[in-house]
């Protein structure tokens, strides 16, 4: 029996900013849980969620900004002497 057949499709790319958003938002609603849970206020927490909410909508925004302008330029990099991780 022979191994699986290689497909000729190429997978698409994974969407790391849809995932980095989710882990963000999963610890803006995390955090302020344990802050009540440790004793912190309500006010405190929730001024906490909120500062995490806004800082991770501004990520959001910087990195599919990003995402743009590299899709716009044809790649990471704009000079072809840059090096590649």
């Amino acid at each position: 029996m022979s191994g699986p057949r290689p497909t000729t499709e190429p997978r698409p790319a994974p969407d790391t900013v849809s995932e980095l958003v989710r882990w963000a938002v999963f610890s803006c609603v995390l955090v302020p849980v344990v802050l009540l849970w440790y004793g912190t206020s309500l006010a405190g927490a929730t001024g906490t969620a909120l500062g995490l909410a806004a800082l991770t909508g501004a990520c959001r925004f910087l990195l599919r900004h990003s995402e743009r302008c590299a899709s716009h330029r044809g790649g990471r990099h704009s000079k072809s002497n840059t090096p590649v991780d």
